[in-house]
């Protein structure tokens, strides 16, 4: 099986974007250059990898399985020059991190698999808590890094940060449903569905947005701190959900399908970054790591 790092870089982008024309514009290269490109990835992996629609292009289930492996490709190669580029395996001493639970299941685990290959002398230690606890830890100086929801931070004037990834918000929704076939929906038309909220305060305040400045409130038939709950419960029809891509899959557990289509009214993006104490001397255990999910970023 051989195929480019350009054609991974392709395939990524126009999976983010959702639009061929979308990648082409981010890329700088023609969409005839695109689409030649995906064609013959799918032709060497044996798969079609994405599907058209009347809004553009959505991954099909092989499509997301493959993403995945994209990512992580590209992300070991930026590894590899970091860790030859001289000087990573000097690094020596400890990094202590504190992350948040969405976090902790859709960006930590290949940013530290990333690290600990880059940087095997450094010995890791990572929690999970809020970010309120996290921010306490890291202002008394018992973690050196947190990684979450920029939004979440309830003193932001105390800490300096980089953004490492952003994340649209849509709706999902169970395979079938009637919205599924629009370009956008309005929340005037979510109003009246019954809604699954993911009970994180990151994504609960994003919700509590769309619906502020208007009367009433929208029906919530059953909150959980569980994405593969929530996943479950609008795959099966028990209600609709607005959530961040951030954690999106189009399947639930079960191989049920989940939809997802975007708002009319647009929540702010969900930034998820890095976090410092303002003023700090940073370690260069520390200062490694920030530059490493700086890269992840950039490939992103």
């Amino acid at each position: 099986m051989a195929f480019s790092f350009r054609q991974l870089q392709y395939f990524i982008a126009v999976a983010e974007s959702g639009t061929i024309s979308g990648a082409a514009q981010q890329l700088s290269v023609s969409q005839s250059t695109i689409t030649e490109a995906l064609q013959d990835l799918e032709a060497e992996l044996g798969a079609r990898l994405l599907e058209r629609h009347p809004r553009g292009m959505a991954l099909s289930h092989r499509g997301h399985q493959f993403l995945r492996h994209a990512r992580r490709i590209l992300a070991e190669v930026q590894s590899a020059r970091t860790l030859f580029s001289g000087g990573a395996e000097a690094i020596r001493g400890t990094l202590n991190l504190g992350v948040t639970s969405i976090v902790a299941g859709y960006v930590i685990s290949d940013l530290l698999a990333r690290y600990r290959r880059a940087y095997p002398e450094i010995a890791v230690s990572a929690i999970e808590d809020t970010s309120e606890y996290l921010e306490h830890l890291l202002l008394n100086g018992e973690l050196d890094l947190i990684v979450a929801v920029l939004a979440g931070l309830g003193e932001p004037s105390a800490f300096d940060s980089t953004v490492i990834e952003r994340s649209g918000f849509r709706v999902w929704l169970p395979g079938g449903h009637a919205f599924g076939r629009l370009a956008a929906v309005g929340r005037d038309r979510i109003a009246g569905e019954s809604h699954i909220q993911l009970a994180a305060d990151e994504v609960r305040a994003a919700h509590d947005s769309l619906w502020r400045g208007r009367p009433g409130r929208p029906k919530i038939v059953f909150r959980t701190r569980s994405v593969e709950a929530v996943r479950s419960l609008v795959a099966t029809g028990a209600g609709i959900a607005v959530l961040p891509d951030l954690i999106y899959r189009p399947w639930s557990l079960d191989g049920d399908r989940i939809e997802a289509v975007a708002l009319e009214e647009p929540l702010p993006t969900l930034e998820v970054g890095l976090a410092w104490r303002r003023g700090s001397s940073l370690s260069a255990s520390t200062q490694a790591f920030i530059e490493l999910a700086g890269e992840k970023s950039a490939a992103a």
